[in-house]
């Protein structure tokens, strides 16, 4: 007798939680026509199925290859009480340190940007005290011993009046590497205030907000023509040295084919030490990102952004575009050296080989187990950008027909992926690998997508419901199971 197939692969399985009433419910990893889908049902809400690769090959890459050993903090903060994702953070359950912090240190923001995932604007005017911020400094160096990566976030960080204060309050502590995440509006307008940031090098980068080269595109994603001022914010920060990250948010049907340029006008700049890209979220002012019919399977994904990234750059293959293996579901890097003009991609001499190979086999480089031991911690984003530039100096001895013995982190140029999931393609076993997290004066770091979800402003009260409820049905069960007992006790003893 011959059975009817389903029309796709069943590859996995995993828990998400409903997008509109964020309960946990279970998941199914599918893959069909060579792009990978997370169908998820809830009972009050039925099924719902969204893209979450469009190259099954590459999703399965990053799920079987490219994965380390989690590494824990130095402390955990809440306990395990209602399971993943309402006990954060971070509790025992959470497979990851902290790569990178966010230090949120405002709401009030010079720009209402529609892809706001924060909902911060001119007409928000509360900030943080400075012994919130310290509190909050205090926890991730608690958590971390000595943290990697701190980033003064916002709102619009350059606005709060004790900004100054609040970068030596950093500088006062342990952190290895300082960012600031900025829209760039006081650095391109204000040359005093450029000058008195670059008092904080060595140890200082400037994330600056760039979506496009283009005032129209730019309209569309921050409400604002920035060409101009980001202009000039790139030639203040040229001008003072000081090591800056452009970092694209990408809206399909608005940038999605300004990657390239974008990648190749950072080469242009040498303060730039690379370009980050980040695909359009479901959250804060942009919850109805996916309302319209069909826009599930438009997402735009890691998969594809490596593809367009290979595509437009014309520096960078798809070879030199591989998983972050702290959490490869939602990371990606790629890593260049930069020599004068010359760009070479690195990473398209260092296979998957490199990273499974053991000591036995020396006689290739790629094979060689000190390679093994750089490449693992040159693609992890636990290390300092200065931290990344030592072992690529350890690296390029490995590789053939490179010689570049003296190297400084002027020489690295990246381009990073990073995709924050949302309600909608939420996988809580990848939720459990993120190592970009959100300090709070009470001690805790939350993962960025959990806090957006669970614990930003209203959502905080619906989570709340949802643990009552949780509770509520332990008790239930915990009270059903000792009137069953009791009898049955009372027999024994009898």
């Amino acid at each position: 007798m011959s059975r009817k197939n389903r029309p796709y692969l069943f590859y996995d399985t995993t828990s998400s939680v409903c997008s509109t009433c964020l309960q946990v419910v279970e998941a199914k990893v599918l893959i069909k026509d060579e792009s990978v889908f997370l169908e998820k049902w809830c009972p009050a809400h039925g099924i719902e199925r969204v893209l979450i690769s469009d190259d099954a090959a590459w999703y399965k890459l990053a799920r079987e290859v490219y994965v380390k050993a989690p590494e824990m903090p130095e402390r955990f903060n809440t306990q395990m009480t209602y399971g993943c994702p309402y006990d954060c953070g971070l509790c025992p359950d959470h497979m990851q340190h902290s790569c990178l912090t966010l230090i949120e240190i405002t709401e009030h923001c010079n720009l209402r940007c529609p892809v706001c995932f924060a909902e911060s604007g001119p007409e928000r005017l509360k900030h943080r005290t400075l012994a919130e911020i310290e509190a909050m400094l205090d926890a991730v160096v608690a958590n971390e011993g000595e943290p990697d990566v701190v980033q003064i976030s916002g709102g619009e960080p350059t606005l709060h009046p004790d900004f100054f204060a609040i970068l030596d309050a950093a500088r006062a502590r342990p952190i290895r590497h300082l960012m600031v995440n900025t829209n760039g509006l006081r650095i391109g307008r204000e040359p005093d205030f450029v000058a008195r940031l670059a008092d904080y090098k060595p140890g200082l980068e400037i994330y600056l907000q760039f979506d496009s080269l283009r005032d129209e595109a730019l309209q569309a994603m921050r409400g604002a023509n920035l060409a101009e001022v980001h202009r000039r914010a790139l030639e203040q920060l040229e001008a003072h040295g000081i090591s800056t990250t452009l970092v694209m948010t990408v809206r399909r049907g608005v940038n999605q084919d300004e990657i390239g340029e974008v990648i190749r006008h950072a080469l242009q700049w040498r303060c730039v030490r690379g370009v980050t890209l980040q695909p359009e979220q479901s959250a804060g002012r942009n919850e109805g990102l996916d309302a319209q019919p069909g826009a599930q399977h438009r997402r735009l994904t890691v998969s594809e952004l490596r593809r367009r990234i290979a595509e437009q750059s014309g520096v960078f293959s798809l070879e030199d575009i591989v998983p972050v293996p702290c959490n490869p579901d939602t990371l990606a890097m790629g890593y260049a050296l930069r020599l004068g003009d010359d760009v070479q991609p690195l990473t398209r001499h260092v296979g998957p080989e490199a990273l499974l190979a053991g000591p036995h086999s020396t006689i290739v480089f790629e094979r060689d187990p000190a390679l093994k031991a750089q490449v693992f911690r040159l693609f992890s984003t636990n290390l300092s950008p200065e931290g990344q530039a030592s072992c690529l100096s350890d690296l390029l001895c490995c590789l053939p027909r490179i010689d570049a013995p003296q190297l400084s982190y002027e020489n690295v140029f990246r381009v990073l992926i990073v995709q924050f999931m949302d309600a909608h393609n939420l996988d809580l076993r990848a939720l459990k690998k993120s190592c970009v997290h959100i300090a709070q004066p009470d001690g805790r770091l939350i993962p960025f997508e959990a806090f957006n979800l669970f614990y930003r402003g209203d959502r905080a009260q619906r989570t709340e419901e949802i643990r009552a409820g949780i509770a509520q049905a332990t008790q239930r069960r915990a009270t059903g199971r000792a009137i069953q007992v009791s009898p049955v006790d009372a027999g024994c003893g009898s």
